[in-house]
């Protein structure tokens, strides 16, 4: 259960309903702090709408993060958003066996992205071996908005972690499919 109350429409001022159009738990809880929420919003809606990244190595970038977070509500949704992006079944099955050492058929750049989201979640650096891998097969844009991509789920998800957001029943069949390391909660 969340630690914050799960708002609607009707709970906020007119000028801070629109925050709600999509009335997923995330929002619900963030619009407690209308500015907050704007904020987070600006930056999420950047890096999914606006970012000419490749949406693929994007997510796989964002589900790495949100695997080793053992965050359920931002890796839940990401597998079906990565799904929607070319993600197969065995992509998300990768993400799990690369994080453990073990061999997969993910290309070089794939590797790449989640050992780059690897090392800045545990470390909060990237080494410089990841750094030119990336640099050869990215754009200079690309490669800022990968790590701005790594740095904002990294945060997405802490945030969602500590304030407890419940995964939606629609997204649930997805960690069951795809299973986090460690669940803390059984919901979300």
């Amino acid at each position: 259960m969340a630690r914050v109350p799960y708002l609607n429409k009707d709970d906020l001022e007119e000028s801070d309903q629109k925050m709600l159009q999509r009335p997923a738990n995330i929002f619900r809880a963030l619009v407690n702090s209308p500015g907050g929420a704007r904020a987070f919003m600006r930056n999420g809606n950047y890096l999914l709408n606006w970012s000419k990244l490749d949406v693929r190595l994007r997510e796989l970038a964002i589900l790495q993060v949100g695997y080793l977070l053992n965050a359920p509500y931002e890796y839940s949704h990401h597998l079906q958003i990565g799904q929607q992006a070319g993600l197969t079944d065995d992509d998300l099955r990768a993400i799990a066996d690369d994080t453990a050492g073990r061999k997969t058929d993910l290309s070089d750049l794939d590797r790449a992205v989640l050992s780059a989201a690897r090392e800045m979640t545990r470390d909060a650096q990237l080494s410089s071996e990841t750094f030119s891998k990336l640099e050869a097969a990215l754009s200079a844009a690309d490669l800022v908005d990968l790590v701005l991509a790594i740095s904002f789920y990294n945060g997405a998800s802490r945030t969602l972690n500590a304030l407890q957001i419940d995964v939606e029943e629609p997204y649930l069949h997805l960690l069951e499919k795809f299973p986090l390391r460690r669940s803390k909660r059984a919901s979300g």
